[in-house]
C-alpha cells in the first residue's frame, strides 16, 4: 500500500519513522511519501520537503509566516492527489495538518490521525474539524480518550512513542570521552528544536551557570536542523559544552535537566532525571495564548499525572534567580529529588510498555484492509 505521512517537528520526525519501520514489518511492500525529517526519510521516506522549512512556534511566529505555510499546504494537496494514496497519516502538527485532512477527505482518501493534537488544552472547537475529516484517530495520551469521548469520537489509544523510543535506546558507553566531557555530574539544557524557542529560552538557561560551574558541567542538546555554529553564542563560558543528536544519550548521564516545555519533558521522565520544565515566548504570543489555554499545567509530565510534580517556570517567572533555585532543591534536597522520582514512577506505570508503533501500524493496516 502507499502511505502519506506529515510530521511537522523533530518529535513528529521520530515517531513518524517508527511508524514507518513499524508498518514495513507488516507490509513489506509499502511505499512512504510526504513530509518530515531525517529520520522518517533514513526510514523509506521519500521526503518532499523538511519539517524544518514548515516548523513555526506561536501565533505571532505562525501569523509572520503565513505565506510559507500557505504555499507548502498548497503544494501539498498538489502532491498527495498526484501521489493517490492509500492513506494520509497526518502527526501532530494540528494547523497544517487538519487543512490536509480536510482535502484528502474531499478527494476520497483515507485520513488517519497520529499523535492527537492538543486540542483538549486549548482549541477543543476544533474536534469539529477532527470528526468531520478524520477517519481514525491514534491517542498517545491517557486522558484523550475520554477527552473525545465527550464530543462522541471513538479514538484508539495506543500507549506512548516516548516509552517505545526510550526503551530501544541503546546507551553509548563512550558518550563522555567521545564529547570531552570529564566526570563532573552533568546539567542538560535541552532548548527544544525550532529556533523561536530556542532564542527565547537558551540565554536564560546558561545565564545561572557561574555558581554551578565549578562542580557541574552544563551540556546543551542542539539538534541538527540548526547549524553548529547557531549555538556557539550561547556558550557563554568556554566549559559549556554542545553535543548534537545525542539527547537520549545525555539524559542516560544526567544528574538534571532544564527542559523547554514538550515532548522533552516526558523523554526526561522516563530516564528518571530530575528536571525544571521551561516556557518563554514572545509576548504577543503569550498573551494570546492566556486567553485559550484550558489546563493547569503545561508540561506532559504533569497533565498525565494531573498534579504537580516538576516545577514549572512560565514567562516571567523563568528568570535567573528562580532556575537557580529549583536546581538547588533537585540537587541537594534529597527528599525533593526523591518525590519526583516518584511521581516519574506512577506516570511510567500508567503509560506501560507496550509498542505504540505496533499497535499503530496493526490498526492502521485493520482498518485499510477492513
Amino acid at each position: 500500500m502507499k502511505y502519506y505521512i506529515i510530521a511537522g517537528e523533530a518529535s513528529g520526525d521520530l515517531h513518524a519513522s517508527n511508524l514507518i519501520k513499524a508498518i514495513k514489518k507488516q507490509d513489506p511492500a509499502a511505499q512512504f511519501r510526504g513530509y518530515g525529517g531525517d529520520l522518517s526519510k533514513n526510514a523509506g521516506l521519500d521526503l518532499v520537503q523538511h519539517y524544518k522549512e514548515i516548523s513555526f512556534m506561536g501565533f505571532y511566529e505562525v501569523f509572520r509566516n503565513l505565506g510559507t505555510l500557505r504555499k507548502s499546504i498548497n503544494n501539498c494537496k498538489s502532491d498527495i492527489a498526484s501521489y493517490k494514496p492509500d492513506v494520509v497519516i497526518l502527526v501532530d502538527f494540528a494547523g497544517f495538518n487538519l487543512r490536509i485532512a480536510q482535502f484528502a477527505k474531499s478527494i476520497g482518501i483515507k485520513t488517519h490521525y497520529y499523535i492527537s493534537p492538543k486540542l483538549w488544552a486549548w482549541n477543543a472547537s476544533r474536534v469539529k474539524k477532527v470528526k468531520l475529516y478524520v477517519d481514525k484517530m491514534f491517542c498517545i495520551l491517557p486522558f484523550e480518550t475520554e477527552f473525545y469521548a465527550k464530543y462522541d469520537v471513538k479514538v484508539d489509544y495506543v500507549g506512548n512513542p516516548v516509552v517505545d523510543a526510550v526503551l530501544a535506546h541503546k546507551a553509548n558507553d563512550n558518550f563522555r570521552a567521545e564529547n570531552g566531557l570529564d566526570e563532573r555530574p552533568i546539567i542538560a539544557v535541552l532548548p527544544g528544536s525550532r529556533k523561536q524557542e530556542i532564542e527565547h529560552l537558551l540565554h536564560f538557561m546558561v545565564s545561572i551557570i557561574p555558581p554551578f560551574m565549578q562542580n557541574y558541567q552544563f551540556v546543551i542538546a542542539g539538534m541538527n536542523n540548526l547549524p553548529q555554529e547557531y549555538y556557539e553564542k550561547f556558550r557563554r563560558h568556554d566549559t559549556i559544552r554542545v553535543v548534537y543528536n545525542q539527547t537520549y544519550d545525555l539524559l542516560k548521564q544526567a544528574s538534571v535537566a532544564i527542559v523547554t516545555s514538550g515532548t522533552a519533558t516526558l523523554e526526561t521522565a522516563m530516564f528518571n532525571v530530575p528536571q525544571v520544565v521551561c516556557y518563554r515566548t514572545s509576548e504577543i504570543t503569550y498573551a494570546i495564548a492566556r486567553s485559550f489555554i484550558k489546563v493547569k499545567f503545561i508540561s506532559l509530565v504533569n497533565l498525565i499525572a494531573n498534579k504537580l510534580i516538576v516545577k514549572e517556570l512560565i514567562q516571567d517567572e523563568f528568570n535567573p534567580s528562580n532556575l537557580s533555585a529549583e536546581l538547588k532543591l533537585l540537587l541537594f534536597n534529597e527528599e525533593y529529588r526523591n518525590t519526583v522520582l516518584k511521581g516519574y514512577a506512577e506516570i511510567q506505570q500508567v503509560l506501560g510498555k507496550e509498542s505504540a508503533s505496533d499497535k499503530t501500524a496493526t490498526l492502521i493496516i485493520k482498518y485499510l484492509k477492513a
